[in-house]
């Protein structure tokens, strides 16, 4: 039940980040998004293909039976902990907080799901 309540929190969060990342849709946050991914020296190309990889996690986690569950759930650490490291490096550890949260649990969804994993390999 825990697992389900993180799954749908983390794939509502991570759907509603991607979309803005990918279509803009929501304006004050996509320029606001943008310049920090500007300050951090990257693009509007890379913070697309972070949209995509977060679009790809939050459909995939609902995978939990298969190996697509943990994949998805991977793919949704790995942004947390590049967002957490850009915002150590450039910004204060306050503003990683939210990335932080979402590790958290994206690891303990992968954790959860490590079954998965092994059927991928059987």
């Amino acid at each position: 039940m825990t697992v389900t309540i993180i799954t749908a929190l983390l794939s509502l969060f991570f759907l509603l980040a991607s979309s803005i990342k990918l279509t803009g849709w929501q304006r004050k946050v996509f320029d606001t998004q943008l310049a920090m991914f500007e300050s951090y020296g990257l693009n509007r190309r890379v913070m697309f293909v972070v949209g995509l990889v977060e679009l790809f996690g939050a459909v995939c986690i609902w995978f939990q039976g298969s190996w697509l569950g943990p994949l998805g759930a991977a793919a949704l650490l790995v942004t947390s902990v590049g967002a957490i490291l850009c915002h150590l490096v450039f910004d204060t550890w306050k503003d990683g907080v939210p990335a932080m949260i979402t590790a958290a649990l994206s690891a303990f969804v992968l954790w959860q799901g490590r079954s998965g994993i092994s059927s991928f390999f059987s």
